[in-house]
């Protein structure tokens, strides 16, 4: 096959690149070009958008002997993933722009480009496992990125490839120091790419400007004031800037944004308790391949946060969100409600309601819907 390597200059994808050579296949190296401004992305950020990323791709791809390309998908990243990020922080969400970089710029914007030039696949160096179209977690659970992969459609997922989701991390960058890969021993990708001074409320402040609201207590009372909702997230506790604990001298939590009132709820522990979820923008889930009703896993954070839960798929004729955006047209008429048999704390609307299968050789990834209402 002919197979396009994403390259981001770490460790993971020059190892996907290296494999996908050994397995016969005819690759090509491609490192995207991500930031407007690149050269004001600190060096060494822990990203994956700055010069010094491009540049080890590009030792990789020599050392491989593979040709190299860099592809500007830039305007398409602005506003797929930064101008979404800040939009959704303005209506009160926690959105996740890994997950929306996956499903719009490596398996949308580079797959679609890389299928028009005749090419065959993709492959990445996710660590999640892929066999005749049934996605599996990563061997690494530590490692483990399928949750940021639930967003992939049936007709991507027949054009990639995960080479390195067999494999443990230390044994990949044994892997890598053994090929002479520089990016051996490079640290992973941690910061929000296009955040390298990892200062988000600065950042979504100057894109939002004020928005000044109140703090409210569960009761209602008013606590504190604020200077915008972007500057918070369901679950935080740190940085309310309260002058004291609650009443009962406990620590207070958000539990509640409303971006239409700009009102922050602050209150227990116990608040942050979810059993119920409502997700659309659904991804694979079909009542055709799983039922109206079924029992899973579900997880709504890249790390932790899963539980068991009975999930069902329920008609949803109204052509509005629940967040007020009009749906598209390849959107599925119908959403998920998770009933979840355990409680969850700190789930967020805009975050991910990512559905597993269990299985002793690796749980099954079956799809995936963008959180709207809990309860």
């Amino acid at each position: 096959m002919r197979v396009v390597a994403a390259m981001s200059g770490g460790v993971d994808s020059a190892v996907a690149a290296s494999r996908a050579i050994e397995a016969g296949h005819d690759v090509v190296g491609v490192h995207l070009a991500l930031s407007q401004s690149p050269e004001a992305v600190r060096a060494g950020s822990r990203g994956c958008c700055s010069l010094e990323d491009s540049a080890d791709a590009r030792r990789v791809a020599d050392k491989l002997g593979i040709p190299f390309y860099v592809w500007d998908f830039s305007d398409r990243f602005k506003a797929d993933v930064i101008d979404d990020f800040v939009d959704s922080y303005a209506i009160g969400e926690t959105p996740n722009p890994c997950l929306r970089c996956n499903e719009k710029i490596k398996f949308e914007a580079l797959l679609d480009r890389s299928i028009a030039l005749g090419f065959d696949a993709v492959a990445t160096g996710h660590y999640a496992r892929l066999e005749d179209g049934v996605m599996r977690r990563g061997i690494d659970a530590n490692k483990d990125q399928s949750y940021v992969l639930g967003v992939l459609t049936d007709e991507q997922l027949a054009h990639c490839m995960f080479p390195v989701g067999d494999t443990v991390k230390p044994e990949i960058r044994e892997e890598a120091k053994d090929a002479g890969f520089g990016v051996a021993s490079k640290p992973d990708s941690h910061d929000i790419c296009f955040i390298p001074d990892g200062r988000t409320q600065a950042f979504l402040g100057n894109k939002i400007g004020l928005r000044p609201g109140l703090m409210k207590d569960s009761a209602g009372e008013t606590v504190a004031e604020h200077e915008g909702v972007y500057g918070f997230t369901i679950g935080q506790r740190k940085g309310l800037g309260l002058p004291r604990e609650g009443l009962d001298g406990q620590p207070r939590y958000v539990t509640d944004i409303n971006a239409a009132t700009g009102t922050v709820t602050v209150g227990s522990r116990e608040d942050l308790q979810v059993r119920e979820i409502i997700a659309d923008r659904l991804k694979r889930l079909d009542p055709a391949k799983h039922g109206r009703e079924f029992e899973c896993d579900v997880q709504v954070r890249a790390h932790g946060g899963v539980v068991p839960a009975i999930a069902r798929l329920v008609d949803d004729p109204d052509p509005v969100t629940p967040a007020g955006r009009e749906k598209r047209e390849d959107e599925k008429p119908w959403r998920l409600e998770l009933e979840l048999l355990e409680p969850l704390e700190g789930v967020a609307r805009g975050q991910a309601a990512v559905v597993y299968q269990r299985d002793p050789e690796g749980d099954i990834l079956l799809g995936s819907g963008t959180i709207r209402h809990t309860a």
